[in-house]
């Protein structure tokens, strides 16, 4: 990195916590610091909830995710859309009609106490944990890739993120979110332009998607009923409606981010917004990674993108075996990148056939080699994340895009880590606040629900620190984010489904039920008994099967 990139990365995230600061400064009640006032537009309720979404790994992952195995990846979020609907004509008008805090008030006018308090528990469990992934996940990265202390960036991000979100609350994530959407998407374009312009000049963007899709990456639909196979069409529109009704509709993250709005009808029209806009958002990044993968058809790529497991074998007796891959992989380069020039220069539809034929068979020895390498991998360090599909962007954006824009795609990174971390702080500390705290200490007057909203946020953001710094004792970090949300959400959708429009069930069966639920869910996951997407329709499911048959079962009171 140059001094370019340095003041551009550095002045950028400095920027976003100061005007976060100064903007939301001086909230005088509770509505001020937890719903921002009510007075948040759509365009900013939108903008706040992609970006509570779309966390770091959406920009670090997603990009690789294509590159290895192409667009299929958009199927996950084919069920958000049919979810913002069903928000916008049940959730809100529930939640502004109650005027409630936190989504889980509603669930005491419902049911009772214990219904609310063991749901908010649920929700502090799994998005406290997912707060601190959050962090660590492109602090993992960065550290590998940059050579950066990783306790150091964990606690960078941590603490610029606490500073503002604790000081101004609702506003401050909702105010800084739409700068930090600003620089993604700016920083993003710009990344695809010149991925672009990179290209060879015979290769213009329609031949490029070609020479993509012979090697499979522009297959976006699957409709295959296949459950081994985690990204279909179905899992998309079935399993992929039932994680964003819990998320967007039960997870106070989310929830937050549109209770602040001005009216329902804004609140609507933010989600909507969102609902229509994210799935072209998604799009656009796995394309920006396949043309990443159409980059290295004609350019030098790793054969391991993850630096640090590079170095472990470079380090060991497998040193000269690994070595050995390499050549070979230099050798179909080299090969590959005169068929594919070739092929540009192409006329006869019959040449290209052949030509295809022959570039997919180079690809797949190369994708051969890259599982060859993984083992040797293995072998060197068996604890080794041989996984190197968060790598492969950040590699790209360090070693091929001019200075300045390293920067700035840097700052995206981490702008995105923070507007995911200060939505999860800022809800966190209002569940505490609201559903665990001034339930059980009213009577206090508003300044003290304020310092002590603002201390519970300080205290998660500690935790969630905490979280990221041992977060390298487990494993498969990069997925465990969608894993804990799945594990909880069902569970959750399923007993505000309940409340919502199964009226005959009481508190005692909701409560036991959901209990229950959570175990069963637990001990799927644990068995790996479906894809986890499936558990969101799963928990669901049995929550309110369960609820309705002890219901049913219950001795009836005169």
């Amino acid at each position: 990195m140059q001094q370019i990139d340095w003041i551009i990365l550095i002045g950028t995230l400095l920027f976003i916590v100061l005007y976060g600061t100064y903007k939301s400064r001086g909230s005088k009640n509770v509505t001020d610091y937890l719903k921002g006032g009510n007075d948040s537009r759509w365009w900013t309720i939108g903008l706040s909830v992609m970006a509570t979404q779309a966390s770091a790994i959406t920009f670090l992952s997603t990009p690789g995710q294509a590159f290895h195995d192409g667009m299929g990846f958009v199927q996950f979020y084919f069920g958000l859309p049919i979810a913002m609907v069903v928000i916008c004509m049940v959730f809100i008008p529930i939640y502004h009609r109650l005027n409630v805090f936190t989504a889980y008030e509603y669930l005491e006018t419902r049911f009772d106490l214990k219904t609310r308090t063991l749901t908010a528990i649920l929700f502090l469990i799994q998005r406290g944990l997912a707060a601190g992934i959050t962090i660590f996940a492109p602090s993992i990265i960065l550290s590998a890739v940059l050579g950066w202390n990783l306790i150091h960036l964990n606690i960078i991000i941590g603490v610029l993120v606490i500073i503002y979100t604790v000081s101004g609350g609702t506003k401050a994530v909702s105010v800084t979110q739409k700068q930090q959407m600003v620089v993604i998407f700016a920083g993003m374009f710009l990344a695809f332009l010149m991925i672009v312009n990179y290209l060879p000049l015979d290769i213009t963007f329609t031949k490029a998607l070609e020479i993509a899709g012979a090697s499979g990456k522009m297959e976006i639909l699957d409709f295959s009923f296949n459950l081994e196979n985690r990204y279909t069409f179905w899992s998309g529109i079935i399993g992929g409606t039932f994680l964003a009704l819990s998320y967007f509709g039960t997870d106070q993250s989310q929830v937050q981010r549109y209770l602040s709005g001005k009216s329902v009808r804004e609140s609507q029209m933010g989600l909507i917004f969102n609902g229509i806009l994210k799935v072209p958002m998604q799009f656009f990044i796995l394309l920006i990674g396949v043309m990443v993968f159409v980059f290295y058809q004609f350019n030098s790529s790793p054969l391991h993108f993850n630096p640090s497991a590079v170095k472990d074998v470079m380090a060991s007796e497998y040193a000269s075996e690994y070595q050995a891959l390499q050549a070979k992989k230099l050798t179909l380069e080299t090969q590959l990148k005169t068929k594919q020039i070739t092929y540009a220069r192409a006329e006869a539809s019959s040449e290209k056939e052949a030509l295809l034929q022959e570039i997919v068979a180079l690809n797949t020895s190369e994708e051969n080699l890259r599982e060859q390498s993984k083992a040797v991998i293995k072998k060197a360090n068996p604890d080794a994340e041989t996984n190197d599909k968060d790598y492969v962007f950040i590699h790209f954006i360090l070693n091929n895009l001019p200075r300045g824009l390293i920067g700035l795609l840097l700052a995206v990174i981490l702008s995105a880590a923070m507007s995911s971390t200060a939505s999860e702080l800022n809800a966190l500390g209002s569940t505490t606040a609201i559903d665990l705290y001034r339930r059980n200490a009213a009577g206090r007057n508003e300044r003290h629900y304020i310092r002590m909203s603002k201390w519970f946020t300080l205290l998660w953001g500690v935790i969630a620190i905490g979280v990221a710094c041992v977060a390298n004792l487990f494993d498969n970090l990069i997925q465990l984010v969608n894993i804990i949300g799945s594990i909880f959400y069902g569970n959750v959708l399923g007993i505000f489904l309940l409340a919502f429009f199964v009226k005959f069930v009481s508190s005692r069966s909701v409560f036991i039920s959901a209990i229950i639920t959570q175990v069963i869910i637990i001990f799927f996951w644990w068995i790996d008994l479906m894809p986890y997407l499936w558990l969101n329709l799963v928990g669901c499911a049995i929550v309110m099967g369960i609820a309705m048959l002890l219901e049913g079962i219950a001795p009836k009171k005169e």
